[in-house]
């Protein structure tokens, strides 16, 4: 009985020990599946770490992006009412090239109506000075005619004057 007892024992101790066995190899199977999953958690702490670096360097770079787009708008908006004032200034000189322009064009249409009355006079004077020509003319004859009539007035007087 006594061997009996050392065998249930042994025979006890073994299946402990092939329990025991199957105990580690099942927990030495899970600490390295630990063991992986652990590394593959530092790896995505690693790559959240970089992302997460990179992300606030992209934070940075708009905020800085942000400040100089504000800024721009700032200026923007002062050009805007730069760019309304000369827009103002360009109707305004647009208006008064018009006006110009249309004191040009009346100008212009006096300038050919005056002309064309200076042409009219001119033709006129011209026949005024034909005309007063003409009328010198007739009035030399006529003196030529009268000095004539005047002498032969005088010799016949003379004449009856004598008789």
């Amino acid at each position: 009985m006594a061997l009996e007892g050392i065998k249930n024992k042994l025979q006890q101790l073994r299946l402990e020990a092939d329990a025991s066995a199957e105990k580690v190899e099942e927990l030495t199977t899970k600490v390295k599946t630990l063991e992986q999953e652990n590394l593959a958690k530092e790896q995505e702490i690693t790559s959240l770490t970089h992302k997460n670096h990179t992300l606030e360097a992209e934070v940075e770079k708009l905020d800085a992006g942000h400040k100089d787009m504000k800024s721009q708008l700032d200026q923007t908006g002062h050009h805007g009412s730069q760019n309304e004032a000369l827009q103002r200034k360009l109707q305004i000189l647009e208006e008064e090239a018009e006006e110009a322009d249309k004191n040009i064009r009346e100008t212009n249409d006096k300038y050919r109506q005056a002309d064309v009355k200076a042409g009219h006079y001119e033709r006129k004077v011209q026949a005024l000075e034909s005309a007063r020509d003409q009328w010198e003319e007739k009035y030399e004859e006529m003196a030529k005619k009268y000095a004539q009539v005047k002498k032969e007035l005088e010799d016949f007087q003379v004449e009856i004057g004598n008789i």
